[in-house]
């Protein structure tokens, strides 16, 4: 069985497009495990969900800016911390224009209520009865810290004491690694749009699972950022000065 897994795709058609290529590439899968951040804060949210859903037998989760959009939950600043900080309200007016025209976009097109249904976690058995976990930050988490390269073996375990399955794929964090940790390999995927990782290239993954052996081979895929900034310039997208900071190489304040 192989399978793909992506994560964090945040409305980027043009990155995911790029992934999705690269995956045909290699002689295509037999599924696709999608682990959640799928619509915001991108240019083509819809024409990300169309792609996705059209993939031969996909699985998903829903990511915590899933849930922002499909909900009245908001990342930060809050209202509070703009009030006591006035330098923060730029940002939060930003942040509450950006989701719901996200909102708006998913809404007129009819997907709310299947982003609304996404499951917080996938659960499957792997050929050779490997216990498979995929999860957006954590198990039982769609937000908090998540894991990182720099992540230690004291913070995980809060995180993923008590977790059964023995793969455990996340994502949230845009920053790939692969790790074991109290007999639970754990591996991020990094994020097909708005990478961390040098290079800012799409990261996803591919799993191989026979009855004998698990591969894992992480891959990177560059895409046309300036095709993206087009677009958000084109729609006047009301995050756009921060995602073309981005996307034009300077570092973001995340």
């Amino acid at each position: 069985m192989r399978i793909a897994l992506l994560s964090d795709i945040h409305g980027n058609s043009v990155a995911l497009d790029a992934v999705l290529d690269d995956i045909r590439g290699q002689d295509g899968v037999d599924g696709f495990c999608i682990l959640g951040d799928l619509v915001a804060l991108g240019p083509d949210p819809v024409g990300v969900l169309e792609r996705l859903t059209a993939l031969p037998n996909p699985r998903f989760v829903r990511g915590n800016t899933d849930r922002y959009v499909a909900s009245a939950d908001r990342p930060a600043p809050t209202l509070e911390e703009a009030a006591a900080k006035p330098e923060l309200i730029a940002s939060l007016v930003e942040v509450a224009n950006t989701f719901a025209w996200t909102q708006g976009m998913v809404t007129s097109a009819g997907w709310l209520p299947w982003l609304r249904d996404l499951p917080l976690e996938l659960n499957l058995t792997l050929p050779g009865g490997t216990r498979f976990l995929g999860v957006h930050a954590s198990p039982g988490k769609d937000d908090g810290p998540g894991v990182t390269p720099e992540t230690t073996a004291l913070e995980l375990a809060p995180l993923f004491s008590g977790c059964d399955a023995t793969l455990v794929c996340v994502g949230h964090t845009h920053l790939p690694s692969d790790r074991v940790w109290n007999g639970i390999r754990i591996v991020n995927l990094g994020s097909v749009s708005l990478s961390l990782a040098a290079g800012k290239a799409s990261s996803y993954v591919l799993v191989d699972a026979t009855e004998t052996q698990i591969r894992i081979e992480h891959r990177r895929v560059s895409y046309d950022r300036a095709a993206v900034i087009d677009q958000l310039n084109q729609i006047a997208h009301p995050g756009r000065a921060y995602l073309i900071k981005y996307l034009s190489n300077a570092a973001p304040n995340w």
